[in-house]
Formats: C-alpha cells, structure tokens, sequence
C-alpha cells in the first residue's frame, strides 16, 4: 500500500505570521504550531475562519515556542473540537499559557470598550476568544524534554532541539516512515545577551524553514551606544523615551542591557518603568528555568531591582503624570495592543517624546506605520498626530538574518528532498528563495496559504 504525508499550509505561508502546518499521515494527524494571523486586516480576518477540517481528528499539536504567532489560535482550535495533547518544552507551555490568558483578556476587554464606546460596526462586538477559552486549552498542555526522540506511533517520532530565539524556544525534527521532517519554528542568533547559541539539525529530507529575515542582514549597530545615545538625548530633552516591546525576551534583554549600561557607568540611574503585566511573568520564567538561559542568580536579581515594575492600570497614570525624564517599556511590540497605546495617546504629540522601536514591525501593525514614518496614528477610534521622534534598533531583533539563517542549514548533511520557505513577507521569501538555491543547490519551494502537498514516502 503507498504511504503518503499531506502537508497542509494553514498559515504563516506567503505571510510572516499565523504558523500553523498540519501533517496527516495514515497513523495521526499532528498540527505544528497553531498561531494567530497579525498584521493586515485582511489577514486578522481570516482569524474567524473556522480552520478547513475536521479539527477533532488533529492528533496532537507540537509547539515550537510560546510566540502568539505560534500559539494564539490554539483556543478557537479549542472551540472548534480539538481535544488532543498539546506538547512543548516546559518554558515554551509557561510563556503560552502567560500569552494565552493575556491575549484572551485583551479580547475581553476590547470587545467591552468597542461595545461601550461604539466605534464597532459589529453589534455586539464578540471577543475573538474569553478567558475561560483559554483556561480550557492550556488543561490540554504537556511538557517534553528537549534532545529525546519521543515515539507516537508505530512509525512516527519526534524530538525538540534548543533553538534560542525566546526562552524554551526549539526546532522540531519528526521521523515518519524513515523519512525526517525539520520545521525551523523561529531560528534565534547566535551570542545573544541572553540565551545560548541555537543547536542545528544534521540531517532534514523536508526542510520548513522561517524567512523573516530571508533577504536581510542584521545591521552591524553597537546596541549599547545607540541607547547610551538617545537615552542622554532624552534626558537633554526633558522627555520621555518610550519602548514598545515584546513581552517575551525583548523585554528582558532590554532590561539587562539597561541595568549593565548603568552598572558600567554609561548611563545615569534615569527612572526605568516595566509596564508590561505579561512581560513580568515572563521574567518569573526566567526565574523557574534558569537552564534555558545564560544569566547568573545574582545578575537577574541585580537587573530585577533596578527597574520599577508598573503593577496596575492605576499605576500607569502615575508613570505618565511623573515630571521626571523616564525610559518606560511597555507591550505591545509593533504597538497593535497593551498598555503602551495609552502612553502613546498621552505622549506621542510631544517633541520631547522618543519612541524606540525594537523588533521586527509586521505590515499593517502601527509599529510599521511609526517605522514608516506616518504624521498621525490611530487607535481607540481616533487619530493622534505624530510629533515624537522615531527610531529603530534593528539589531535587538531575536531572528536569525540570512546569514544566520544560512549557517543553520549548513550542518545539514544529507541533500534534501524538498526545501519548504515558511513564515517570511514575499520579497524576503523570494530572495531567500534565490539564495539557497545559489547557495546549495536545493530544490526550494514557497508554498502559498491553504496549499496542500502530497508526498509519496
């Protein structure tokens, strides 16, 4: 009888967010990652799609890292039946069901304010998933150790290897049939202030790889002069520098990059506010799995206390209400939520305002229009001219760049059989795509969202 593998692209195909590939197989159904779509409205609308399956015949969902890219579907997979295990590291299903439960509260929460302010054309607004949602999906997590082949059938294994981009964050290799699937998840970079350099996989006969950054090296800035830069420049200017940023990682990179900055004498001791519910529990993830990053005891009690952590809504209006020149990080990373947008209502129109982008800005997101240089913004239902001043650190990003994305595929012994580019922007896809061609010889393909291929193993 012939085996087959049906790949099916749910997401993250031809767009960078919404990971979601589901392999079927004749033995079980399994579902890698189950992210959210971000971004463009028209792809935040295909959200409240009901995936095109049967979702109670998905065996298990292997999760390569907590991103809400990667995880924030999984309770409208919830709803729609599933009820199988959802498997990842330790710190991958603590940051996921931290993401989890906040993003449900957002929902809750924009929903009441869209219904209650009426700037909804919906009536009444829904939320997209509550927080008893959530609560449901996360009974169904179950932790695995990285580096051990876990079996799940007769012929299928897997096994999830350290991949550094966040905290518990790893590559997935399955074994079907003899034949190996790799599905990159995000490839982090190597010396980061945080976290150990990603591993590599030796050998991949289907090859899913991210191309955030396919067509893109990182920029070679000084990270720590930059910030010294426009941290004194805020203090000249008797403003205040705002860093919107990801809850996960970025946060806590930044904080430590602070607190060194300070402990080395570069900066003064300027007021910094952590306003980021999420971000604190991430820090208490630090805090459990100290394995999975390189920061001592003893520096991430030291970088804890230098900052101010901002503990309710209240508490926010004091930090803005405060005179004193002031570095505040608060969620969400490309501005699309959280509690930065209410220091940005107050704060954007003010010369003396910096805003500091981090990470990478999907298309769509405010945090892309801001990077674009847009003269007003919008949120809550109306605009706010833009009269701080922009800037952007590249290098602070979590993603390998191609090179780094190059050298993760080097140690790849064997040919593979078929190259698939996931979770990248079309151009950075099609260069990426040329690339490793030009590179390696491999047959590449980009596969486009809802395509199914066939594999004969």
């Amino acid at each position: 009888m012939e085996k087959f593998v049906k790949i099916n692209f749910l997401g993250a195909s031809g767009v960078v967010t919404g990971s979601k590939f589901l392999i079927e197989t004749s033995e079980k159904n399994i579902l890698i990652d189950c992210g959210m779509f971000q971004g463009l409205k028209e792809l935040r609308e295909l959200n409240w799609n009901d995936l095109p399956l049967d979702v109670s015949e998905i065996d298990v969902v292997l999760l390569t890292h907590g991103h809400l890219d990667h995880v924030g579907y999984l309770p409208r997979l919830y709803k729609q039946g599933f009820r199988g295990s959802i498997i990842g590291t330790a710190p991958t299903l603590a940051i996921a069901e931290i993401i989890l439960k906040d993003s449900a509260k957002i929902h809750e929460e924009e929903a009441e304010k869209a219904n209650k302010e009426h700037y909804t054309k919906h009536t009444p607004a829904l939320p997209f998933y509550t927080i008893k949602d959530a609560e449901n999906t996360i009974v169904l997590f179950k932790p695995e150790e990285a580096d051990k082949w876990m079996t799940l059938s007769e012929h299928i294994a897997y096994r999830f290897q350290y991949n550094g981009h966040i905290i518990g964050a790893t590559f997935i290799e399955i074994d079907i049939n003899g034949k190996r699937f790799v599905f990159s998840g995000d490839i982090g970079r190597n010396n980061d202030y945080l976290l150990k350099d990603p591993k590599t996989p030796e050998w991949a006969d289907y090859l899913f790889i991210e191309s955030t950054y396919g067509n893109k090296l990182h920029p070679q800035e000084h990270v720590e002069t930059i910030l010294t830069s426009i941290i004194t420049d805020t203090i000249h200017k008797k403003g205040n520098l705002i860093i919107p940023s990801f809850a996960v990682e970025r946060l806590q990179t930044l904080m430590y990059v602070l607190w060194k900055l300070y402990k080395n004498n570069k900066i003064p001791n300027i007021p910094i506010f952590i306003d980021s519910p999420m971000g604190n529990n991430v820090l208490e993830v630090f805090n459990r799995f100290p394995q999975w990053h390189k920061l001592s005891r003893q520096d991430y009690n030291a970088m804890c206390n230098h900052v101010n952590i901002v503990e309710s809504y209240k508490e926010t209006w004091e930090t803005i209400d405060d005179k004193r020149s002031k570095i505040v990080i608060a969620g969400s990373g490309m501005v699309t939520g959280g509690r930065v947008l209410t220091y940005l209502q107050q704060l954007i129109d003010e010369p003396s305002t910096t805003v500091l982008l981090v990470g990478y800005q999907a298309e769509g997101t405010r945090g892309r229009q801001l990077q674009d240089g847009a003269h007003e913004i919008k949120f809550f239902g109306k605009y706010y001219p833009v009269n701080a001043t922009i800037k952007n650190i590249e290098s602070l990003s979590a993603h390998a760049d191609q090179e780094g994305l190059l050298n993760w595929m080097k140690s790849i012994k064997n040919v593979p059989e078929k190259v698939y580019l996931i979770h990248g922007e079309p151009a950075a896809l099609d260069v990426f795509r040329v690339k490793i061609k030009d590179t390696y010889g491999w047959n590449v393909c980009v596969p486009k969202l809802t395509d199914v291929d066939k594999l004969l193993i």
